[in-house]
Formats: structure tokens, C-alpha cells, sequence
């Protein structure tokens, strides 16, 4: 397994991105999105091990964090939905046509993204994707993360006179998992500076009320070969985004998607992939055995027109 640093340049800003590459010929690809406060380079042995296993993944760190924030005043500058997604759309078409079934993946606000990327993403890039993963997805906060009501309104009322300002606001960090060697080394890194800004925030929140009111849609036709595979997993454990939104919004969308799972994880935390051995290499494990059973998929190039 070898690691290639890169860049996704656009006229006004740059995105740092870095890819696992797989030792002999790769069987699968996967494009990662990470969440919030957080950057592609934090996800353990878990890019490592899909590598190892002959899945490629390519990940990026979303304008506002990581290593794509060259000064203080970039952090958080995430976006409009629009721009998020557009972002998505840029570094999937580095990808496609891919050689290998190509999958999109994505945790916390990430899920999110992907999901209503699935959603509304642009036809002619989803076409390309074999299936979706959502690991434990911002569809809703968990109450005990769960900001007022009242600052939620002030903040999407704001976001329109003031879409940068920037708002920093920190995690309990013995949220993130039950490992706490992790959680103390998110708190020591300064690239999860917990900066964003009103509109990114307002972004963020809408998609996920999109998604858990059902407003937002997913169903069939939405990849590959005219159909929608779609894999979302979540601990009952997360006090960071809410199991029971993303349990909701799984039972409505399954009765409409063929291939739909929804993997329970008993007692676990937000960050899955970074759970206690063997916990976290039994996530990294399900993730591989789903995406490679899609891999030999006989209806992913049948033709079928995906939906618009």
C-alpha cells in the first residue's frame, strides 16, 4: 500500500487530496468524503485496510478544512450546498470513466453530503457510481449535541447578511468514540480547528432537514446502470448525530431503493472506523465485504438511463 498527495485546483482556491493505492491491480475505488471538523487524513487504519484489500480510495479535504485551509480566514468556508456539492462533482470527474466499479462514501456531515448528492447530484457523474456508503450521516443531531432552536433560526437569518462569519463551536470530544487515545488526539490536532462559517453551518443543517423530513428523495435509478446501492451504517451509541433520524430516514427510503442496507452497530459511537480493536476493523471489514460483492454487479452496465 503506497499513499499519492495531490491537488484539485479551481480558479479561486485549492483542495488538498490524497489517495490509497492499492499493491497489485485495484478491484474497486472508492471516493471519500469526510465530515465536519475533520480532514481525509484522520480516518487510522481505515483507508489502509480497503487499500490492503485491493480498494482504492481517493479522498480530498473539503474547502474549510484540512490541508485545504491555507490562512485562519479560510476555515469553515465550506459553502452553499450548491458549492458542496459542485466540489463532489470536480473530484468525482478525476476519477471517472474509472477502470474499476467506483463507489462514493462518506461520514458524519459527509454522509450527509453523499446522500444528497445521491439525490441531486448531477446525472451524467452519478451514472458512474456503483453504489453509496453513508457512515452514521448528519441526517439529524443527536439532543445531546443539539444546539436552541433559537440559535439554529438566528443562525440561518444571519448566515444571509454575514454567510462568513466564522463560529466555532467544540465537541465534547469523549463524543467521538470510545477510544480515548482518538478522541485526545482530534483535540491535539490543529487541522479539526471546529471552525464554521454561518453559511456553511446553514448548509449543513438544511440538508440534513431535507433528508430527515423526506423532503429529499433518494429512490431507485440513482447510479450505475440505472439503479440506486446504497449502504448506511450508525451506532445506537452516537450522541453526535442522531441514530433515530438516520433509522427514520433508512425505513422510508429502503421501501423505494432494491438494494438497501442499513447496518446497526449496538453501543457504538460516532467515528465507527476509529472505534476500539476489534471493533474498528470489524467496520473496515463490513465496509469491504459490501463493496466487493457490488463489485461483479451483472446489471451495472446495462444501459438503463439514470434518473434525472
Amino acid at each position: 500500500m503506497s499513499t499519492v498527495e495531490g491537488s484539485l485546483e479551481f480558479e479561486d482556491r485549492k483542495l488538498y487530496t490524497k489517495t490509497w493505492k492499492t499493491d497489485g491491480p485495484a478491484k474497486a475505488r472508492v471516493a471519500f468524503v469526510h465530515g465536519y471538523s475533520d480532514h481525509c487524513g484522520r480516518y487510522g487504519i481505515f483507508f489502509p485496510t480497503l487499500a490492503s484489500n485491493g480498494i482504492e480510495v481517493c479522498a480530498f479535504d473539503q474547502a474549510g478544512w484540512g490541508r485545504s485551509v491555507q490562512k485562519p480566514s479560510e476555515r469553515g468556508l465550506t459553502g452553499p450546498t450548491s458549492r458542496v456539492h459542485a466540489d463532489i462533482t470536480a473530484f468525482l470527474n478525476t476519477l471517472i470513466p474509472s477502470s474499476v466499479p467506483l463507489f462514493l462514501m462518506g461520514h458524519s456531515m459527509g454522509g450527509g453530503e453523499i446522500l444528497t448528492y445521491a439525490a441531486m447530484g448531477p446525472a451524467d457523474t452519478r451514472q458512474h457510481i456503483r453504489g453509496y456508503l453513508a457512515e452514521a450521516p448528519l441526517i439529524g443531531l443527536d439532543p445531546a449535541s443539539q444546539p436552541l432552536k433559537l440559535v439554529l433560526t438566528l443562525g440561518k437569518l444571519a448566515a444571509k447578511l454575514a454567510p462568513n462569519f466564522q463560529r466555532t463551536d467544540k465537541l465534547k470530544a469523549d463524543y467521538i468514540s470510545r477510544d480515548p487515545e482518538n478522541n485526545q488526539s482530534i483535540v491535539d490536532d490543529p487541522l479539526c480547528h471546529d471552525t464554521g462559517t454561518l453559511e456553511g453551518l446553514a448548509g449543513m443543517f438544511e440538508r440534513a432537514d431535507l433528508l430527515e423530513s423526506g423532503k429529499l428523495r433518494i429512490s431507485e435509478g440513482r447510479g450505475q446502470g440505472g439503479r440506486t446501492r446504497m449502504w448506511v451504517s450508525h451506532g445506537t451509541g452516537d450522541r453526535v448525530c442522531s441514530f433515530d433520524a438516520t433509522k427514520k430516514f433508512c425505513d422510508r427510503e429502503k421501501k423505494d431503493i432494491e438494494d438497501f442496507e442499513f447496518k446497526v452497530y449496538d453501543g457504538w459511537y460516532h467515528q465507527l472506523h476509529f472505534e476500539p480493536s476489534p471493533d474498528r476493523e470489524t467496520f473496515a471489514n463490513d465496509v469491504i465485504e459490501w463493496i466487493l460483492k457490488r463489485t461483479d454487479d451483472t446489471t451495472a452496465d446495462e444501459g438503463v438511463q439514470p434518473k434525472l
